[in-house]
């Protein structure tokens, strides 16, 4: 399995697509650091940003690599090498280089405008690993549909439109049932709703460790209220770990069953 996810780490760290997403965050920051030489307030923009584009990313890259990798899995297939090492190795290989261009991409800017004599070392970091962590979520969520299609474009339709449901319809359908039940106490219909988006998740996560209570939104501030800023913080990373673990483990149930 290490084999496996170094070819593949360094086969997508060749790849011009790698350099095109590390340049973007890399000039995203410069730029938003040049005109606004406030770290926190960068950290508060980049959250707005991570939280769409790295799913995003991380679902499309997923998918084009599984399929593109096809013709050299199923030589590995017919190699005595067990299915879990073939696919968690290429699963890994995907999520690190892309956690690996964002942490690099963010990271230059950020360390050249001082950020280890600022005091947002530590939101930095976390802003960091929940972006990480989308792109481990997502990417697994990307095997999972590609290994469920085998026509390519069902399988890219299919995973756009995953994405597209968390980052947008989502919260869109949770407004319209707070308007629509208003009157009803929702506080933890509002609980439950969260923990089945991990962007939610995600945006919850580091605005309790920034204490921003203007932004935490409803379901924010329903968290703070159960669990309290250090404990809603444990819950949201468990729950965000959750979001990792069980769309691996349909990873490899689904390699165990499947005829390639």
């Amino acid at each position: 399995m290490l084999k496996i996810l170094r070819y593949s780490f360094y086969d997508l760290m060749r790849g011009k697509w790698s350099y095109v997403y590390s340049l973007f965050y890399l000039l995203l920051g410069y730029t938003f650091l040049f005109l606004n030489n406030d770290l926190s307030k960068a950290i508060i923009t980049f959250l707005n940003i991570i939280i769409v584009l790295t799913p995003l990313i991380g679902t499309i890259f997923g998918v084009m690599y599984y399929y593109n990798a096809r013709d050299f899995t199923e030589l590995l297939l017919a190699q005595p090498i067990r299915r879990t090492s073939i696919f968690l190795g290429q699963y890994l290989g995907v999520s690190l280089s892309l956690s690996l261009c964002l942490v690099l991409g963010l990271g230059i800017p950020f360390v050249i405008y001082g950020l280890f004599q600022s005091a947002e070392i530590f939101n930095f970091v976390s802003l960091l690993l929940t972006g990480t962590m989308l792109t481990f979520i997502f990417v697994a969520l990307a095997y999972n549909i590609a290994l469920s299609f085998e026509d390519k474009i069902k399988g890219f339709g299919f995973a756009i439109l995953v994405w597209l449901f968390f980052a947008i319809i989502y919260d869109g359908l949770f407004l319209l049932s707070m308007v629509v039940f208003g009157d009803y106490p929702l506080d933890k219909f509002a609980l439950g709703a969260s923990i089945f988006n991990p962007i939610d998740l995600a945006r919850i996560l580091i605005l309790l460790k920034l204490d921003i209570s203007a932004l935490l939104g409803y379901t924010g501030a329903i968290f703070q209220k159960f669990f309290g800023t250090n404990l809603g913080m444990l819950a949201a990373i468990t729950i965000l770990s959750a979001w990792v673990v069980l769309p691996v483990m349909r990873i490899i149930y689904k390699s165990n069953k499947q005829d390639f």
